[in-house]
């Protein structure tokens, strides 16, 4: 099989370590590995962590603060990476690292650290929404080193949850315009691609027939498979497609509700509205920005400001 054409372009879907999940139920193992001075701590909590100037800030686990630990893996070195999830946005610390989010720093990060903190995030997202029994509301605890709760009334195990989503750049049947739409919430100048979960029972190509049908009454065909990145804001999985406008589809028109308008972009218009800065385009940290380039085919021009 040949690869996704975006594979290891994606800021999010990065790592070099090796999850070590033959290790999660030894506690032996984890209690030695967590007491090694050489393992290293990424403090994390509301979906942020702490950073320096140059990357994480990863500290040795005496001075790691109190909070439910999570287990993220080891490298190649045999350095071991635990996370400690301390509820909400870490404390700065005393030699200047301070709190930031996979926003701010995803796309600066290396593999290493851009893995791990992905996955911190996703797992302390997912325990903060989950300290109870979906089934019968009892308190859970924390097991098998961060990767299942436990419910202490009747004992079942609930996972680390992820909801698959798909992301389409859509283009006319030439392969000259680009579709993007704009949401209520944007302010009228954010533009991006279309997107939206996938339902039960629904395979991730239906799901891009049927969101860009629903917000833009565009008809697509030739849905082709991108690449893939997790994306915790705060558990889904980006799937990344492009599809074909048909030759029959209406023109685009906005539903109203997920989108306040959507629209054909060809490059150069692309190019004048980003640089006059009246369209402003997901940033690079985003698979909605990789599609966009890939179509485009090269990097987008810089506007008078890029962020969201």
């Amino acid at each position: 099989m040949s690869a996704a054409p975006l594979a290891g372009r994606l800021a999010l879907a990065r790592s070099a370590t090796d999850r070590v999940t033959e290790r999660r139920t030894d506690g032996e193992w984890l209690e030695k590995s967590w007491a090694d001075p050489s393992t290293r701590v990424l403090v994390v909590g509301d979906g942020r962590t702490l950073a320096t100037g140059s990357g994480l800030w990863l500290a040795p686990s005496a001075q790691a603060p109190a909070g439910e630990r999570y287990l993220l893996g080891q490298d190649d070195d045999g350095t071991v990476y635990f996370a400690v999830d301390v509820g909400s946005a870490p404390e700065p610390a005393d030699d200047g690292a301070v709190p930031a989010g996979l926003r701010e720093l995803g796309v600066r990060l290396g593999d290493r650290d851009a893995g791990l903190l992905v996955l911190a995030v996703g797992l302390s997202n997912w325990h903060a929404t989950h300290v109870r029994c979906p089934r019968c509301g009892a308190p859970t605890t924390v097991e098998l080193a961060g990767f299942v709760r436990r419910c202490t009334a009747d004992g079942t195990e609930h996972y680390p949850r992820t909801d698959p989503a798909v992301i389409m750049l859509v283009t006319d049947a030439a392969g000259e315009s680009a579709l993007l739409g704009s949401s209520p919430h944007w302010g009228g100048q954010r533009y991006s691609t279309l997107a939206g979960f996938v339902e039960p029972g629904e395979s991730a190509e239906a799901a891009v027939v049927r969101e860009v049908a629903e917000e833009s009454r565009v008809l697509v065909e030739a849905v082709t498979y991108m690449g893939s990145q997790p994306w915790p804001f705060p558990s889904s999985l980006m799937l990344g497609f492009t599809a074909r406008a048909r030759a029959d589809s209406p023109e685009p028109s906005a539903d109203g509700a997920e989108l306040a308008d959507v629209r054909w972009f060809s490059r150069e218009g692309l190019t004048e509205q980003i640089v006059s800065g009246d369209v402003r385009i997901p940033p690079g940290i985003s698979i909605a920005r990789r599609l966009v380039e890939h179509w485009y085919g090269g990097d987008l021009p810089s506007g008078p400001d890029r962020d969201w």
